[in-house]
């Protein structure tokens, strides 16, 4: 149905991007040959809101199939309506990463069959569980030892308990159930997409993204590690090899059509095109206009640092420490390589909760005040807490502030993964305040990046300009001049409020037939960019000073953190060194 109210003519050309994000989905319209953004919709997932099937104190984080079926029909609906439905030529899907979950022969989540509705195990293990510390530590150590390919080569040389082999190992170990049910496991991209398009699991077209930066394919070695280096990993995965895949997509591909139970479920035709799934960040940076030796870093509640290079320039070139480099992940015909932290803004949110503690405790004992006047005082101080914090932080002279924070409070990402590293905070006295402490963490945040940059550099892959993406980007002027003066560069900050959306959008477009590829794409429908910031000299020398104290820091917590036995997913691997 179209809305009455639109004056698109009938023959436009239109595609939707499907971003799946940690609290919520979003849908986006968009003209494909102009790149106009028509509409938007936004559902927060219902059982995620109060964390149903979570364990924060274990750093277990699932969700329920069902809030990503319930998010996709809400938003795709209603953005739908603003145009015929025959001139919305395509669909593609982004989703968070590495988030993977069980599904029987049929292609079925597990958590939609009966007896595993309310099982944590049969749901999407989000990006941000790190049940798999040992797990991970385990397959570091047997890719090194047991004699054949070290298949963690490629994705930086260290395999992360958030990544899709480490995570289906602890599984697969913690519940019998669901390794007897499950016939093969997927990322939520390529389930999402599946479903969409119906197709046969045996021969569905996979997320060349997710799988060569998470599940340790590549080409060198004909796909995903061979069956004998699982049955290594795990015996009760030897299975597993076979139901998976061989052969991977790239996302401006398509893999087929929406089904007839779909294009009615979502008001669409069966003739719209459904691209190969593919990760957030990966889509960001696309819509982000990354081209040769850009970073675009998609900052929302973790990073993700994404940088393309011509394969033939990075040749054989293996950057250590990171997220994987993928000959196609991001761009067609380019190297893709992935950095990122695990905790960004969630830092920052960490805080809040910290100082707003009395918020959620005391208000609702209070004698004096109705429980209206009480849920009113308590939206408006939360709301707004952020906001002063980062106005009274601003203040702080960095100079004068001997507070240092480390920003691991998830874990380190990159470089060299390590989730079993805590968060810490030092030189803090009886003069320390809400501000110059919170100062401390938005530093940190921009330390963490500065690391991932000189990683980067360092082993042979420049850095020729920043562009900042995400909400963070958008919204905090104060975080984005701190990591401006920290790496002291530019930093562009791209227009669109939904910048994942939009690069599922131009992958839809070039899937669907409207462009030839990603790039000329990227030129028709990139929305440019809102502001550039600059880095203050003032203030340079100041924080490479802070930055030495940071690293130093950090060196100090990880050598405390593995004396006292922390399971780190380098562990077993130092240990037999």
């Amino acid at each position: 149905m179209q809305n009455p109210n639109s004056t698109v003519s009938g023959s436009e050309a239109y595609v939707i991007g499907i971003d799946y994000g940690t609290d919520s989905v979003r849908a986006l319209l968009v003209n494909a040959r102009t790149g106009q953004e028509v509409a938007q919709a936004v559902h927060y997932y219902t059982r995620w809101k109060t964390l149903q099937y979570c364990n924060p104190a274990r750093n277990q984080f699932r969700q329920h199939p069902l809030d990503y079926i319930e998010g996709l029909e809400a938003t795709v609906r209603k953005v739908a309506q603003e145009v015929p439905a025959e001139q919305i030529v395509g669909i593609a899907v982004d989703t968070t990463g590495s988030t993977p979950g069980a599904v029987n022969e049929q292609g079925v989540a597990l958590a939609l069959t009966p007896g595993f509705e309310e099982n944590p195990n049969a749901m999407f293990v989000l990006w941000k569980d790190h049940t798999a510390l040992e797990e991970a530590a385990e397959i570091n150590l047997k890719a090194r030892t047991w004699g054949g390919d070290d298949y963690t080569k490629f994705e930086g040389g260290i395999y992360s308990s958030e990544w899709f082999w480490a995570k289906i190992m602890h599984v697969v170990r913690e519940d019998e159930a669901v390794a007897q049910a499950a016939h093969s496991w997927m990322e939520h991209c390529d389930w999402i997409t599946l479903m969409l398009t119906g197709s046969n699991l045996a021969t569905f077209k996979r997320s060349r993204c997710a799988a060569g930066h998470k599940a340790m394919w590549h080409e060198s070695w004909g796909g995903l590690p061979m069956e004998e280096f699982i049955q290594h990993l795990e015996p009760k995965l030897t299975y597993l090899r076979g139901h998976l895949y061989q052969d991977t997509y790239t996302a401006d591909e398509s893999a087929g059509t929406l089904s007839e139970e779909w294009a009615t479920r979502l008001g669409l035709t069966t003739n719209t095109v459904v691209a190969v799934g593919s990760f957030d960040a990966h889509a960001g940076a696309v819509a982000g206009e990354i081209d040769a030796y850009s970073m675009v870093k998609v900052m929302g509640t973790s990073t993700c640092d994404i940088v393309v290079a011509p394969s033939n320039e990075v040749g054989d070139r293996l950057v250590h420490g990171i997220c994987g480099q993928v000959d196609g992940s991001v761009i067609p015909g380019m190297m893709g390589l992935e950095a990122g932290q695990s905790a960004f803004g969630d830092l920052l949110a960490w805080f809040k909760q910290i100082v707003e503690w009395p918020l959620r405790t005391m208000l609702p004992n209070s004698k004096v005040l109705t429980p209206e006047l009480q849920h009113a005082l308590r939206e408006e101080i939360s709301n707004n807490l952020l906001v002063e914090l980062a106005n009274a932080a601003e203040q702080v002279d960095p100079a004068e502030s001997a507070v240092l924070a480390l920003d691991w409070v998830n874990g380190r990402r990159t470089p060299d993964a390590n989730q079993g590293l805590k968060g810490a905070i030092m030189n803090l006295t009886m003069g320390t305040n809400a501000p110059q402490i919170f100062r401390a963490l938005v530093e940190a945040i921009c330390y963490g990046s500065k690391q991932i940059v000189e990683r980067f550099e360092n082993e042979g892959i420049p850095i020729k300009q920043v562009i900042g993406i995400g909400g963070v980007a958008k919204k905090s002027r104060f975080v984005m001049q701190t990591l401006a003066d920290v790496l002291n560069r530019p930093i562009k900050i791209a227009v669109s409020e939904q910048a994942p959306a939009l690069g599922a959008a131009i992958y839809a477009a070039v899937a669907a037939g409207v462009h030839p590829d990603v790039l000329t794409a990227q030129k028709e429908m990139g929305s440019g960019f809102a502001e550039t910031y600059e880095p203050n000299p003032a203030r340079v020398a100041d924080y490479q000073a802070r930055y030495e104290q940071y690293k130093t820091f950090g060196r100090f917590v990880e050598e405390v953190t593995l004396g006292e036995g922390e399971v780190a997913e380098t562990t077993l691997v130092d240990d037999q060194a």
